[in-house]
């Protein structure tokens, strides 16, 4: 968004009154124009200077004008602010429920990461995830370099099943909030080739991304848009398949997030539902809960999860489902930049019989 559009976008007032009461080119009329009282105001008299800088000490973490000097727009502490933040995309509606039950899990497998950079700033990620059932391993690489002055950023990926990836994305460039990506894979083995046109815009009231598969016996056309309106959201996903002219997703989605909590429900293709919650009980203590429900099936999946912090550096993680499959793991920062992962996956339904699983995950990265 341009300096004119944030000046006159009275959606985002807290912002600009906060910029405002700290402009010191015009002090005659902000002096007019606002009590000077306020602790935002830094050319105060001298009688008052005692009394603001107790006061301030009370609010100057929670203020708008400590979010202005900082300058930090986007994460407020007060959720009518946290209401008018970006929407998520739509396959990231429920992402905090759901990585309560994803992130910190690695059952049944031995995972290592390794990210670096270059100086000339070219970023490198590898990969390898040994499966303990199948025996298989699996490795890939990735670099990434960014030509931040044109918003360009250049990505190559190669793995283990000898598939090589190219992505050419710009951002902000063509329009604000916009960012278009070109993506082709390549399998030199079988002379496969795909490729894919991304975009995706976002700003404080809707969220849109759409994909087309670049096939010329005909594309398929993925769209998805979310609408925010004070918090809540309501998400639409969309899947045309040109080659047989019908419509292969039709998926509806309603939310609400707030700074702590966040609400999502979904019908996909008419027949399968879920939903999930999530709640940041207090600074140690996230939580979750999923169901899922498909028609015309008795089943109904439910879970519970959450994750609690030992301290900066470690982390509990537990979820259990009406299944009684239990997962449990312990995520440890050894060092800066070495993160240990433990988990185990257990059926409760059988747990003399065996079958439960073990994962190791050791992230590196600079």
């Amino acid at each position: 968004m341009s300096i004119l559009e944030n000046l006159f976008d009275f959606t985002n007032k807290s912002v600009i009154v906060s910029c405002w009461r700290n402009v010191k080119l015009f002090p005659t009329v902000t002096a007019a124009l606002w009590d000077r009282s306020d602790p935002c105001d830094d050319d105060l008299p001298p009688e008052n200077e005692t009394k603001v800088k107790e006061e301030s000490k009370i609010v100057e973490s929670d203020t708008v004008c400590g979010l202005a000097r900082s300058g930090r727009t986007g994460d407020y502490d007060d959720d009518s602010d946290y209401r008018t933040m970006a929407p998520p995309y739509y396959a990231d509606l429920g992402k905090k429920a759901n990585d309560v039950f994803s992130k910190g899990y690695h059952f049944g497998v031995f995972k290592l990461d390794l990210k670096t950079k270059s100086e000339s700033g070219v970023e490198f990620s590898s990969g390898i995830i040994s499966n303990h059932e199948s025996g298989k391993v699996f490795g890939s690489l990735s670099s990434k370099y960014a030509v931040k002055d044109y918003g360009l950023s250049f990505t190559e990926k190669w793995n283990t099943d000898n598939t090589l990836a190219t992505d050419i994305t710009i951002q902000d460039k063509i329009a604000a909030g916009l960012k278009v990506t070109l993506e082709g894979t390549f399998a030199p083995q079988t002379g496969t080739k795909t490729g894919k046109l991304k975009t995706s815009f976002v700003n404080e009231t809707v969220a849109v991304n759409t994909n087309l598969d670049l096939d010329r016996a005909g594309p398929i056309i993925d769209v998805a848009a979310v609408l925010n309106y004070q918090g809540w959201l309501a998400g639409v996903h969309g899947q045309f398949d040109s080659q047989k002219s019908k419509f292969s997703k039709n998926n509806f989605a309603l939310g609400y997030q707030s700074k702590d909590f966040n609400l999502h429900t979904n019908v996909d293709n008419g027949k399968d539902f879920g939903g999930s919650i999530y709640q940041k009980v207090n600074e140690k203590i996230d939580c979750g809960i999923s169901m899922k429900w498909t028609s015309g099936s008795a089943d109904t999946l439910f879970g519970v999860g959450a994750k609690y912090a030992l301290d900066a550096d470690a982390s509990l993680h537990a979820k259990v489902n009406n299944k009684s499959l239990i997962g449990l793991g312990y995520q440890q920062k050894l060092r800066p930049g070495v993160i240990l992962t433990l988990s185990a996956a257990i059926d409760g339904q059988n747990f003399n019989a065996g079958g439960h699983k073990v994962g190791v995950a050791l992230e590196l990265e600079p």
